[in-house]
């Protein structure tokens, strides 16, 4: 005869059950875990290199900036011979500083001296003036056909060793 059916016999077929569905469910979970990571691991590694890249390249600075063409301004207080630059090379290629200043040298201002830039991966030429000398930096803008006129930006005017203006040389 067959043994009497006990409460803990019905319960335990029960329990295994329950502990193999939980198993099975706890596998697909993680199953479907690595499978969200594998499609959208790409395009989130893209997204993240992008903001990344833009956050890397966007400008440091966010001093106003005046575009030679555009600005009007009184006429400068002080002649080509009596202006004193001082030659930044932000670009990076050797003896830049000292080819511009030869040229600004022959356009009649005075070279105060050259060195190099804080940075060298400034895209364009940049012209900047101490205060109350902005007439003299559209005038250097306009000689130089350079496009960015502003005021000293990170600078301090002791940096510009007795100059009145900064040119910054940039990759164009």
């Amino acid at each position: 005869m067959d043994a009497p059916f006990t409460a803990d016999a019905l319960i335990r077929p029960w329990r295994t059950a329950t502990l193999v569905a939980s198993l099975v469910a706890a596998v697909e979970l993680i199953a479907l875990i690595a499978l969200a990571l594998v499609l959208l691991a790409k395009p989130l590694a893209h997204a993240v290199r992008h903001h990344a890249e833009t956050a890397a390249f966007a400008p440091k600075h966010t001093a106003p900036v005046v575009h030679a063409k555009q600005q009007v301004v009184g006429k400068p207080k002080l002649l080509r011979s009596a202006t004193g630059i001082f030659v930044f090379n932000g670009n990076g290629r050797a003896g830049a500083a000292s080819a511009a200043a030869a040229r600004l040298s022959g356009l009649g201002y005075r070279i105060r001296g050259k060195g190099n830039a804080a940075r060298q991966d400034y895209a364009s030429t940049v012209v900047m003036y101490e205060r109350g000398y902005e007439a003299e930096g559209l005038r250097l803008a306009r000689d130089l056909d350079v496009h960015v006129v502003g005021p000293l930006d990170g600078l301090k005017p002791s940096a510009l060793h007795g100059g009145k203006l900064a040119v910054v040389l940039g990759a164009a």
